[in-house]
This record gives structure tokens, sequence and C-alpha cells, in this order.
């Protein structure tokens, strides 16, 4: 289907969904099949009512390209809502999830001791979903402090074995619910402070497993502590639904419980958006700038109005720090446009912005410009704009983009932090330093310019790799790159950093990080190739599992330096051959024909068009990178 449509495709649908008393106007572009109905803030009562629609519509999708993963599903309470409501959410993010649920209360042996299904069943992710109905004992009020600290250390320790347990067994990522308040407060206002109320109890346990969290990089804490005291901590725990069937929440609240932990998963397997496109009128400032002025716009800690402004910019000015990459797509003049960023009180400034598109072009062509520029997909980007015209017109003109319905401006950041576009599971040095990066890559783009001969130009970067076998200190981000990476990625194999950590300790695979590094700056790892070795009649063949590589150091040369390397760690063990193989997909068209760039040969090409490529070692090649120092 065509990216490309007209506004008049779209039906408005009004939902009688309230945030701040207003009603909110959804648009539901019918030709991409969008579900607007699981984007945030969505209606529970909905979502719980029309659950087996809904995945049928979700199933039905023909532009999707789905991954599919096996999720386990260990629950101390009823899961079976749960479960099904994560589905739809996973859906949505482009994951088909399998699922695996443990019987009624039966987390802990599933876990510790496994069993034969379970075994079969093999996991990518195990989620425990435990409550602080799930703590059996807690402190007595007679206790003494010894006795609280060997009981907080026995709860703890019980968990603690299960995921040692299921590390152990399964190599897998492990999702832990913490734990939220009790109820009622026995203690009163002291229950906080003192060592026996239940509630200083439970906060004890959190710091624990937040402690195992920060030491286990597979390892995610779901924060029901947050979402239970976002709904109501008594309305959560809904004391009807647990006595009739056992659920540990209410059943209304199982949504939002289903949209945290899909948060979670979608940024594992690399589902989360990278960009924002930035509108400034209403948006970043009150007012607008090209008929109020820069002076009289509404910014600042002058009235309440500017300070609402100002909070929602440091917002947004926070996530630079996260490395999401800041753009603007507003409509007004340039010079207007950044008058209003040049104010003193102004938290963002131009700076701030790797691209501004500040002109009179439609919204969606700047984003798309935009996107070129920094080698992106389109719709990796989330577009925050006040006017619903303007939103419907770039949801519909790119397909998947993140488009927020915003209310009153007081509900950006409320709207924003709710959808999770950029949720944070691993946070690396390359994460800390994208913007530069980016900034960098911008700076780079220029001077090639001012060469007439792209070799030249090359050399002129002093480009230096670093091409090694996976390094403990960069798994984070090679899985980071293995589930982000769409356009050069010729399998596009997702996995989770626990998986890859398995290949990487497999004398059977050969893998490489490329880390390169030019005048300009350090581009951080931007290449994983891993494969395994295959013996066949003919000797030994390399079969490559995944070739990826980061758009920020596109036309480089950095894929032949990587194949230089692959190569010659073959002849060092004796393989004879080489296999690749690339799997189409809409993103990855630019890569079609590169293992017939790299001196391969195709040996098979189905209807889909999958092919398969060999390279004979014994054939002698001479090397194409010429501009990059490697190790």
């Amino acid at each position: 289907m065509s990216r490309e449509c007209s506004f008049n495709k779209f039906q408005m649908i009004n939902y009688n969904h309230s945030i701040n008393d207003k009603i909110i106007k959804r648009y539901i572009y019918t030709g991409e099949q969008i579900m607007k109905e699981l984007e945030f803030p969505f209606d529970p009562d909905y979502i719980l009512r029309r659950k087996k629609a809904l995945r049928r519509q979700l199933l039905a999708r023909e532009d999707v390209s789905y991954i599919s993963k096996k999720i386990a599903f260990l629950g101390g309470s009823t899961t079976s809502d749960v479960v099904q409501i994560l589905e739809l959410f996973l859906l949505n993010y482009g994951i088909k999830p399998e699922f695996y649920e443990s019987e009624y209360n039966m987390y802990y042996e599933d876990a510790v001791f496994g069993n034969e299904e379970l075994d079969a069943f093999a996991p990518d992710v195990v989620i425990i979903h435990t409550t602080s109905r799930n703590i059996r004992t807690y402190p007595a009020p007679g206790d003494s402090v010894e006795r609280i600290d060997a009981l907080e250390t026995e709860v703890y320790s019980q968990f603690e074995q299960a995921w040692i347990a299921l590390d152990a067994r399964y190599h897998c990522t492990v999702i832990q619910n913490n734990f939220e308040l009790p109820y009622y407060r026995l203690f009163g206002n002291r229950e906080a402070s003192d060592i026996h109320g239940r509630s200083n109890f439970t906060r004890r346990l959190n710091a624990r497993f937040y402690d195992y969290a920060g030491k286990n990089a597979n390892f995610f804490i779901n924060d029901i502590d947050y979402l239970a005291a976002e709904y109501g901590i008594k309305r959560w725990a809904d004391l009807s639904d647990w006595y009739r069937y056992k659920y540990a929440l209410a059943v209304p609240a199982i949504p939002a419980l289903a949209s945290n932990l899909a948060h979670i998963i979608k940024s594992i397997y690399g589902r989360n958006k990278k960009a924002f496109a930035l509108d400034m009128d209403n948006t970043l400032w009150g007012g607008v700038v090209g008929d109020d002025g820069p002076e009289n716009i509404r910014i600042g800690h002058e009235d309440a109005s500017s300070e609402l402004y100002t909070e929602f910019q440091q917002y947004i000015r926070a996530h630079k720090d996260l490395g999401v990459l800041l753009t603007v797509a507003s409509k007004n003049d340039e010079e207007n446009a950044l008058a209003g960023l040049a104010r003193p009180d102004s938290t963002l400034s131009k700076d701030d912005f790797l691209v501004i598109k500040a002109n009179w072009d439609n919204k969606d062509i700047n984003i798309r410009k935009t996107a070129s520029e920094l080698n992106l997909g389109a719709d990796s980007f989330v577009f925050v704009d006040d006017n619903p015209v303007e939103r419907a017109l770039v949801e519909g003109q790119i397909k998947g983009i993140g488009v927020p319905e915003l209310g009153a401006a007081e509900s950006y950041i409320g709207i924003l932090d709710g959808s999770g576009f950029f949720e944070v599971t691993h946070l690396s040095q390359e994460d800390l330093k994208r913007n530069s990066m980016y900034k960098a890559n911008l700076e780079r783009e220029q001077a090639s310019q001012s060469f007439g001969n792209y070799d030249d130009y090359l050399k002129s970067l002093e480009m230096k790799a670093e091409i090694l076998p996976f390094k403990e200190m960069y798994m984070a981000r090679i899985a980071e790159l293995t589930n982000k990476s769409n356009q050069f990625n010729l399998t596009t194999r997702r996995m989770s950093q626990t998986e890859l950590e398995s290949i990487a300790g497999d004398s059977a695979y050969i893998t490489r990080y490329g880390r390169l590094t030019d005048r300009f700056g350090d581009n951080g790892v931007v290449s994983v190739v891993f494969g395994h070795e295959q013996k066949d009649d003919g000797g030994s063949s390399l079969c490559i599992d995944l070739w990826l590589m980061s758009c920020r150091v596109l036309k480089r040369g950095m894929e032949y330096a990587m194949m230089d390397e692959i190569a010659d760690e073959c002849r060092r063990r004796k393989i004879s051959r080489i296999k690749g193989f690339y799997y189409p997909t809409a993103k990855n068209r630019m890569v079609k024909e590169f293992y017939a760039d790299q001196g391969f040969v195709k040996t098979d090409e189905d209807e889909a068009g999958n092919t398969c490529w060999e390279l004979d070692l014994s054939v002698p090649g001479s090397s194409r990178n010429t501009a990059i120092k490697v190790n």
C-alpha cells in the first residue's frame, strides 16, 4: 500500500473519553488500520469489552511485519485477562507473542524447578506477576530489628532464587513486578517510618529488587508501585475482584498494567521511537510568535501559563540527555522561530535541536526531509503539535509515526509520559552522546561538499576502527543495535542481550562488533556481525546470522572493513566458505545487493525475494577497505 494518502480518507470518530473534562477527538486512518484504541490515553473499559474484536483486527493487518516472541507469564494471582490484554498492546507494537501461563500462584515452583511444558516452551521473556498479596509474612508489632531484617532477607531471597534459576535454565529476559503499597495502614502515618509498618517493609523489599536490577542487565522492574499510586491504591486493590476472582488488581486497571509491561518489552526489542518533531506556537510556548512577537509569547516564570510551557520545555530538554533527538517542524518564518528560542528565559535554545524546519511547507514534508538528513526512518519520530488538523495530516501521510492526541497544554507531559514512546530499558554511553554524534554527522556531510573526489573526502576523515569479538562492556549497545537497526540489516533478527551473550560465549560462532572514530569524534559501536560454523561435505562454512550497521556511518566503507575481519577469522579457522542471507523487509531494500557488492555469488532466491549468497575464500580477493585503519 502506498504511504501517501489524501485527507479525505480519514474518518473522525468521537470517543466519550475525557481528559481534563474535555472530549478528545480521535482520528483513525482506515487505509493503514492504525489501532488508535490502544494508544494512550485509552479507554480501559472499551479495551476490556472489545478485546476479542481488537485482537482480530490486529492480526488481520497486512501492513505490519511482526516479530515473534515467547513470553512465560508466572503469576501470583489470576492472570488470564492480563495476558489477553498484554497481547493486544504487543501486537500493536509489531510483536506477536506466544504465551505460557503458570497455574494459579505457582510462579515460584515454575521459576525454581521448571517443568516439562515450560522447558519445551523455552521462553524469550519471563514475567513474574506478583504483588503485595504475595508477601506472605509481614513484621509483627513486637518484632525485633534483627527479626525484621531476617524476615526481609527471607522474603527477598525467595524471589532472587527464582531470578537466578530462570537465568540459569532459560538464559532469558526477566521482568519482575515490584510491590505496590498495601491498601491499608495499620500504623496510620507511622506506617512509612516505623520498621514494623507494612509500607516500610514493602519499600525495603523494593529497594532490594532495585539493587538486583542495577547489577543484572537482563532483569527489569515493572513499576506497579507507581501504577497503583497513579491509579489510586484503594481503587487498585479492589477487594471484590480479589475475593471473587483472585485478581490482585482491579479489573479496570488491567489495561494500564498491560500497557506498562508492553512498553518494557517493545523497548527491549527495539520498537522505541528515536526523535521528536516539535511544533512551536502553542506547543513549545504559548501564543503565536509571528503575530505576538517573541517578547509576548508565554514562556518563563511571569505567570501560570508561562510556567506551564517552561516545564514542558524542561521535560523535552531532559529527553535530549537520554539520547532522544530533538527537531522542529513548524509553520513559521525561520527568523521568528529562532527569535522565540533566543529568549533568555527559554529552556530550549537553537543548539538543542539537530534540525529546525520552520517554513510554510506541509509538516509531513519537513519531517521526511529531516529524517533523510539524519538517515532515520520518518516513522521513528514522535510528532508533537497542539493542532488536531496538523496531527491528522501528518499521521495520514507518514505510516507508523507517533502522533499523541494532545489536549490542553497542562496535559502535554502526562500524555507523552503515559505513551512510553522512549521507554528506557538500557542507557548506554552511545545514548548519552547520541545528539552530539548526530550533530557531528551533519558536520561531516557539510565537509564532504568541499571535496570533488569522494575517496579523498573519506581519507580526510582519518577514520580508525576497532573490530573485535563481542565484549561485555559493549553488550548493551550491541543488543540495542540488533533491535533498532532496520535499514542496513540483512536478516533483521531481533535478540535480547541475554541471547547475544549466549552466542558470544559459544565457540561455534564468530562475532564482531565495529567501533568507528574519525577527526569529528567517536561514532561508538556502529556495526554488528555474527555467524555460526556449519560442517558440510566440502569442508565448513560460516553462515552469517546477522549483519547490520548504523545508518549514521553509511558510505564510509565500514562494511568492507568488517568483511575483511570476518574473512580473516574464517581463514584462521580453516573455514572455506561464507554464506550470507538477505530477507527483505519494507525498510532494508538498500542492502538487497549487499553481498553482490562484497563479491558473493547468489545461489538461491525464492518468490518472496529471500536470497542466499556464497563467497569462496579459496579464491584470492582484494580488500575494498582503503580509508579505515583497523585495530
